[in-house]
């Protein structure tokens, strides 16, 4: 595996400095077009852009990313069962370190992972993902991100789609001050020598071609590392139908996400954009064909480990090439396909819905409010209004806001003494039963509490306030 790791760095580095080179190139030709011995000052710019775009990739990338996904870090009590199947994968991927996991609050089905190494990964999942998959399934989407951390693929894509939108900036750049500048640049081209006419034809020519050039170099590094995450995920989970059929949900699911772009299309395990469109494949297309890595998943019988992953793959293909590293191939190993999980081990869909619709409103601070005759109100955080009734049996119910109670023995050790300050009162609130339950915070900020908190202390996510969790 660590050879795979060092292959894939060498890969890497390598398409990620040609890329540079084609950047550097235009920048040259740019210069020299724009101004006679220019060129180098054309070079020295696009650096300076590569520079600073690389190391904001690298430095803050994963952070940008998922804020432009719209995603919000939970915790194991927020969703324990997908903090226990990331656990699982993490143990099996050997990571030295648990990544943090985010949700995406979109009802489409997808997930990514970001971060430069596995010491500072995340993975994404959708409220949607949640929703319609069962462990199993679960299992293999969040092993094929995984393997995407493992084998370094995520900075790779940072890094080229970096590079790739340096080129289209200067791409832009330069043609669009050619439209909008045509008078003067048509009249030094006609007082031109006819090198210097070349020159600016070759950088009209590079402008337009180099871009397209990159981005299907980006777009060919991405299908071939959804191909290898693929093998991965069934390696490390044991069970390649998990992901198939994971796959197979998200390929008819008819929601679009949201917040997807084209520069962050790739770094999902299915395109987010494909609803839109539809009829791009080839070159062009961000991810291989859904139905292609069905069948290769679903060709491996008996055991399963890179050979067969390899043999799948070429027979699905028609025997055209290969697709893992020989290094995988030289330190493989196979282990027998395990059953999948007893369904009485499984949520039903109903549950899964129920408790991705609850995280979600979770996550974007509801206040659940339970009432006496079994009913669960689940308010906005908006909700302004001190009482609300019930529409099931009409009973008022008050918000819960956590009260000062007294400070006990430190209040009374000061009682008597002016001269010193009596200590801040703290929050309680009293908790009744074990489901959800929800406050407000005097801040006004609303506080969930997961079924699976056992603790007697959280702190408000706004003020930052110490509340007691006291038991009915």
């Amino acid at each position: 595996m660590w050879e795979q790791i060092r292959s894939n760095r060498r890969k890497s580095v390598f398409l990620v400095l040609c890329i540079a080179a084609l950047l550097l190139f235009l920048g040259l030709v740019i210069g020299e077009a724009w101004q006679p011995g220019a060129g180098l000052l054309g070079v020295a710019v696009a650096l300076v852009l590569w520079t600073v775009l690389s190391l904001t990739a690298y430095f803050r990338g994963g952070d940008i990313l998922l804020a432009v996904s719209g995603a919000k870090e939970i915790t194991h009590d927020d969703h324990p069962r997908l903090f226990n199947v990331v656990e699982e994968m993490k143990i099996a991927a050997a990571l030295p370190k648990m990544p943090k996991v985010y949700l995406i609050d979109d009802m489409a089905m997808n997930a990514f992972a970001t971060g430069r190494s596995p010491d500072d990964a995340a993975v994404a999942v959708t409220a949607g993902l949640l929703g319609r998959l069962n462990r199993d399934e679960l299992q293999g989407v969040v092993a094929h991100e995984m393997s995407h951390i493992l084998n370094r693929d995520v900075l790779l894509m940072s890094m080229v789609g970096v590079t790739l939108g340096a080129l289209v900036m200067i791409s832009q750049v330069f043609l669009r001050s050619l439209y909008f500048g045509g008078s003067s640049r048509r009249y030094r081209s006609s007082r031109a020598n006819g090198g210097q006419a070349l020159i600016l034809v070759v950088a009209i020519v590079g402008a337009i071609l180099a871009p397209i050039l990159a981005q299907l170099i980006y777009f060919a590094v991405s299908r071939r590392r959804e191909y290898l995450a693929d093998a991965n995920a069934a390696v490390l989970t044991r069970y390649p139908e998990g992901l198939a059929s994971a796959l197979e949900k998200l390929s008819v699911d008819t929601q679009v996400l949201a917040r997807a772009n084209r520069a962050t299309a790739p770094m999902y395990i299915v395109n987010p954009l494909r609803k839109a469109n539809e009829a791009r494949t080839g070159l062009t297309s961000t991810h291989p064909p859904i139905e292609e890595r069905v069948r290769v998943l679903r060709t491996i019988i008996g055991s399963v480990s890179y050979q067969q992953y390899e043999a799948a793959w070429r027979t699905t293909r028609g025997n055209r090439g290969s697709i893992m590293p020989a290094s995988a191939l030289a330190s493989d190993q196979a282990n027998p396909i395990r059953q999948a999980m007893a369904p009485e081990t499984q949520q039903t869909p109903r549950q899964q819905v129920r408790e991705a619709g609850d995280l979600l409103r979770k996550v974007n601070q509801f206040l659940f409010l339970p009432c006496a005759c079994g009913l669960r109100i689940k308010l906005p955080p908006d909700f302004k209004k001190p009482q609300i009734e019930c529409p099931r049996c009409h009973r008022l119910l008050t918000a819960p806001v956590a009260q000062m109670v007294a400070a006990g023995a430190v209040a009374q050790a000061v009682a008597g003494r002016p001269e010193q300050p009596v200590p801040a009162q703290p929050l309680a609130i009293t908790r009744s039963g074990t489901g959800w339950m929800s406050f407000k915070c005097p801040c006004g900020t609303t506080q969930n509490i997961a079924p699976s908190f056992a603790g007697n202390q959280i702190a408000c996510s706004h003020c930052g306030r110490k509340i007691q969790i006291r038991r009915a």
